[in-house]
Order: structure tokens, then C-alpha cells, then sequence
């Protein structure tokens, strides 16, 4: 397997011969048309193919989509057999012991080269090839590039793969990020880094000392490079290094032409340029990766000074949304690499599990090593005092010999487990801005689970004897709500262990009083077999998993939606108004339009 790609385009190589990818002859628009079709082969079975897009209207240059987006694909992208491979390396480096004779210092060495290899170097070629056509001044123009307009309400086309480099003003050291860039014209985007990225924090640097921040933009790198940007690291780390210990080779990095920055020599595009300090413009909406559109707001303006690219240059993209898509491969990626690290940190953590539903900052699944009482809220509290991981809105701990990522076993340690009066822990602490459930943007409410053994010294958990009584029909509880409610309403249950759940989908507009659901949930005495209630809106389908799972780990703020009376409890998953005290926008779900639908059904594009 090649381990060390020197650009994106030996990684198509091998896609094509891998039978990865799928050229799309066809002319499509890179107005919808593309997004749709990426949309569609991202959630075929196993991530579907890569797709190379040759004919693409408008521009004469192709566009690759989806190109991490499978299990295979993103082992192929980062040189590995299995993602763990390279948590595994780290690991090495982690557990070196100090040398105690000569004979262990020689034994050091390859991974003290490991680590040196990994650093970037200038180019061996005379000439950059991202150098190898250039355009400045007056000759930028943005808008020969396809960039996507990917969903139907978004703001503009965005550079959604881009890799936006930045220097700290007061340390000198780089900073790699992938933040989303919005067109406004032919030489002006969006930099849309959020409050908690290290580019952020670059920026109020420069805007502190009324200082010109200079910016480049790198798109379409090898995978381990693209990778890289992508990596939630410690602020001050170089994502480059990162890519080199990937790859296994420096990565080449050559001087931009307009401002004091270095780049990829292998990139296929870069973009030069500059924020002024306090410029700002409306960016968004953007079709984001939690499956909702992010909200129109102020971000700093990035003007380009210079466009340079490849001869025959190939437009890296990717398209987001609700999961699966190709992010989610991306960030698995980050789950394994990172899991040696969290462990140096929190030792008692065996493994741990993002489920895509919950859009890597809504929830995480924990195994931990149990030794002695509170140890799995000692657990949450750590993690959210860790990096990103302080932005995970829920965290669910279970025992070493649960499987995280079984979601039928933790389902089962859920429902046979569970006390809701003592296992149960909310907070309030900072979020990931694309938390939309909050009533406050970036604070709200966070909640662990703990379904890990009680120990002998612990208090022992709470016991129905009626948890084994039959379960009533569906019949008869869709007579209970209607009693209860007053309205038409459609219900699941799931009752196979000490805890009953009831999920109940409404119409909650059309209640006389919907901030009385909750407690009359609670006080039907009809409805006293189930335990958890969770309610969503009406047009949710119940019977789809991961529908359900989506709108639970999204639409919840458990400080304000969650309530508990003794072992019972309801939990509210619709969307917010402001008869719940939600008073900011609720964001849109991202669905594509049935003209775009239609019309690519009747082009007969293969994308498998």
C-alpha cells in the first residue's frame, strides 16, 4: 500500500486503480448538481465511490468530490491498513523510556527519525508546481474556479476543502485549520473561523495591534496534508509536522509570491491575501455538516492577491450535511489517531466512540477501566476539560468490555442499567458554535450518562419490580395520548429491560399548552409503564434509527429539555420556539430541491 503520496494527484492514481473512483462525463453545474450527486453516492452503502467530475459547466477545470469518504478510501489516504494503525505509532513515541545504557539510546533512534522526517523542507523542483500559473492584480478571479454552491439556501458557493495558513503575530509559529471560504466576488470571500479555532486567535492578535493579518489557502494537497488541517491539535503545534508523520516524508513547502507565507509545492490551487483587523461581512447560510444550515453572521473579509495553480489543475471538494458523508471519515480518522493521546491524559479510558448522529461534538461513548467509586464522573469532567473535547455536549461512560461503537450493546447496558435518578449528570459548560439547541450560542447545558458496574462501596441502582410486566399494545398507548394530549400522535416503544422508553412523535404547535406536555406525560397514570419519553416533532419517522438518534443528540439542551421526577423522565427533541425560552433562530434542516432531484434522475448519472 503507497504510504507517502507527493500530491493529490498519485492518490487518484491509486483510487483509479483501487476501482475507487468514478468519472462523470456527463456536463454538470457546479450549482447544486454536483452537491446532489456527491449527496447521493455519500450515503450509498460504504461511503460509495470517489467521484471525478470532467465536464463541469462553466469552468475548464475537474472537480474530485468524496474522495475520503469510505472506510477503504481514508485507510488509502493515510497509508494505513486500519485507522488504529497510526494511534499505535504514537503510541510508541508516547511510551519511550528514558535510555538507561547506550545500547537503549541506538534503539531510540528510529523513532527520533520517525519524528525528524516528519518536518516540512523547501521543494526539490526549481519551480513550484503549485507556481506553475499565476495570476495577480486585476488578473484574480475567483470565479473561473467551480466552486460548489452546495444546498439550496446557502449564501454563495464556498470553498469547502480548503487549507487556510496563518502565523501568529506575537509567536511566529503556523497554523494550518480548514475553514470554509464564501465567494462574494472575484477577489473577496469569507474567512469563516470560528470563536474556538486557533486562526481565530491568530487573528484578534492582529486586530489588537491594528495590524494586516496575511492569509494563504491551499486546495487540493495529498490526503495526509488535507488531513492535517482537518486535526483538532494543541494550539502552537504545526499541522505539517502532523502531515510528514503521516505521510512519512516532509511535506515540500514553497514561499507565496504576494505575501510572507509558505505553502504546499504540490497543492492545485493556492490563494494569496490579506484580513484587515475589524472587516467584517454577512457570511452564510451554509448547509453544514450536522445536517442544518448554519445561520447568517459577521466574519472577517479575506482579499486575494494572488491565485496561483497547476497546469491542468483538478478542484478538490467536498460536500457536508446530515451524516453519513465524507467528514465523517475524516473525523474517524481524529477518533483513532487521538485516542493514544486522551489515554496519556486520562489513563482509566480504554476506548471511545463518536457516533455519526451525533456530529462529533453532540455525543461520545466512553469505555472506562473502573477502579473505585465516581471514577466515571471524574471521567466526564475531564474530557470536558480536554481540547475539543470540552465542546461534547454528552457523554456516556461503560465498562472496559463494552464495545463503544456496538451501539446495540450500549443500548442494552441503557436499558438494563440506567438509573435515571442517580446516573445521570447535567451541567452547563461552553459548546461548539454549531450547537443550535442552546437557548445562549456557544453555552448551554451538557449531560453524562454513567452505565458503568456499581462497585460493592457504591449505593446500588434503583430496581422496578414491575420492569418485567407486558408491555402494552401500541393501541392501547396511542389511547392513552390521545387522552393525555388531546392530539393525534404516532409512538414507539422500546421496553426490554429495567428501563421502558416510549417515543412519541406530535404536533406539539397544535397542543392547547405545549409547556405542559412534559408534566402531563409524567402524570398519566396510563402511561405509567414507561419510564423515558422522548418526544419529537410530527414528521418524524420513528422506525428510522438514525433519524431518531440525529434529532436527539441535536435538538436537546439537557438543562432546559431534559426533566426528571424520581426514576422517570422527558426528554424534548422537537425544534424550539420561543414558547420553550428559545429565542435565537432555529436553523432549517438541509434537503436538497426536487428540480435539482429531478433533474439529475433524468440525466441518468451513474455515480456508482
Amino acid at each position: 500500500m503507497k504510504k507517502n503520496y507527493t500530491n493529490l494527484r498519485e492518490f487518484i492514481d491509486l483510487l483509479e486503480k483501487e476501482g475507487e473512483l468514478v468519472h462523470i462525463t456527463q456536463e454538470v453545474s457546479p450549482y447544486l448538481e454536483i452537491s446532489h450527486i456527491t449527496n447521493l453516492a455519500s450515503k450509498s452503502p460504504n461511503g460509495g465511490k470517489a467521484l471525478l467530475f470532467e465536464n463541469v459547466t462553466g469552468s475548464r477545470f475537474p472537480v474530485i468530490t468524496n474522495a475520503f469518504g469510505s472506510p477503504k478510501r481514508i485507510c488509502l489516504a493515510l497509508g494505513v491498513s486500519y485507522l488504529d494503525e497510526l494511534g499505535e505509532r504514537i503510541s510508541k513515541i508516547l511510551n519511550v523510556d528514558p535510555p538507561g545504557s547506550f545500547r537503549d539510546m541506538t534503539s531510540m533512534l528510529p523513532v527520533a527519525l520517525d519524528v525528524v522526517k516528519s518536518f516540512p523542507r523547501p521543494p526539490k523542483k526549481s519551480k513550484a508546481p503549485c507556481q506553475e500559473v499565476v495570476y495577480t492584480g486585476d488578473e484574480v478571479d475567483l470565479l473561473q474556479i467551480p466552486v460548489l454552491h452546495c444546498w439550496p439556501r446557502d449564501g454563495g458557493p464556498f470553498v469547502t476543502l480548503p487549507l487556510v495558513f496563518t502565523r501568529s503575530l506575537l509567536t511566529g509559529r503556523r497554523n494550518v485549520g480548514m475553514y470554509r471560504l464564501q465567494i462574494f466576488d472575484r477577489n473577496t470571500t469569507g474567512m469563516h473561523w470560528h470563536i474556538h479555532k486557533d486562526g481565530s486567535h491568530f487573528y484578534n492578535e492582529y486586530v489588537k495591534a491594528g495590524r494586516r493579518m496575511e492569509v494563504a489557502v491551499a486546495i487540493g494537497t495529498d490526503p495526509a496534508t488535507t488531513y492535517a488541517a482537518t486535526a483538532p491539535l494543541p494550539r502552537g503545534m504545526d499541522e505539517m509536522i502532523l502531515a510528514g508523520f503521516i505521510r512519512q516524508k516532509p511535506v515540500p513547502m514553497v514561499k507565496c509570491l504576494t505575501v510572507d507565507m509558505e505553502v504546499p509545492a504540490e497543492a492545485e490551487f493556492v490563494l494569496e491575501g490579506y484580513v484587515d483587523p475589524g472587516e467584517t461581512r454577512k457570511e452564510g447560510p451554509f448547509g453544514d455538516h450536522t445536517g442544518y444550515y448554519s445561520l447568517v453572521d459577521e466574519y472577517p473579509v479575506f482579499h486575494v492577491t494572488a491565485v496561483t495553480h497547476r497546469k491542468n489543475a483538478i478542484y478538490s471538494a467536498t460536500v457536508v450535511g446530515r451524516p453519513p458523508m465524507e467528514d465523517c471519515y475524516l473525523a474517524k480518522a481524529t477518533e483513532r489517531l487521538f485516542l493514544p493521546l486522551l489515554g496519556a491524559v486520562i489513563p482509566e479510558i480504554k476506548n471511545y466512540y463518536f457516533p455519526w448522529e451525533g456530529v462529533f461534538h453532540n455525543i461520545v461513548v466512553v469505555s472506562i477501566e473502573k477502579e473505585y467509586p465516581g471514577q466515571a464522573q471524574k471521567v466526564m469532567h475531564g474530557l470536558w476539560g480536554q481540547g475539543q473535547m470540552s465542546y461534547c455536549k454528552a457523554i456516556v461512560t461503560v465498562d472496559a468490555d463494552v464495545d463503544p461503537k456496538d451501539g446495540d450493546a450500549v443500548l442494552r447496558e441503557f436499558l438494563e442499567r440506567l438509573d435515571v435518578n442517580s446516573d445521570i449528570l447535567i451541567t452547563r459548560g461552553i459548546l461548539d458554535v454549531l450547537d443550535h439547541s442552546a437557548p445562549d450560542p456557544l453555552y448551554g447545558g451538557k449531560i453524562g450518562i454513567d452505565l458503568t458496574s456499581r462497585l460493592r462501596t457504591e449505593s446500588p441502582r434503583y430496581s422496578d419490580s414491575d420492569s418485567r410486566a407486558l408491555s402494552p399494545s401500541i393501541d392501547t398507548v396511542l389511547g392513552e395520548l390521545t387522552q393525555t394530549t388531546k392530539v393525534d400522535s404516532d409512538c414507539r416503544i422500546i421496553a426490554e429491560g429495567v428501563n421502558r422508553i416510549l417515543l412519541i412523535s406530535i404536533e406539539k404547535g397544535s397542543l392547547e399548552d405545549p409547556r405542559k406536555l412534559t408534566g402531563d406525560l409524567l402524570g398519566s397514570n396510563g402511561l405509567g409503564y414507561f419510564n423515558i419519553f422522548i418526544v419529537f416533532d410530527h414528521d418524524i419517522d420513528l422506525s428510522d434509527n438514525s433519524l431518531i438518534l440525529w434529532k436527539l443528540f441535536n435538538n436537546v439542551d439537557p438543562v432546559r429539555d431534559i426533566r426528571i421526577e424520581g426514576n422517570r423522565v422527558v426528554i424534548d427533541a422537537c425544534k424550539k420556539g420561543i414558547v420553550d425560552q428559545h429565542t435565537r433562530e432555529w436553523p432549517e434542516d438541509i434537503v436538497m430541491t426536487s428540480e435539482v432531484v429531478d433533474r439529475i434522475r433524468e440525466k441518468g448519472i451513474s455515480f456508482r
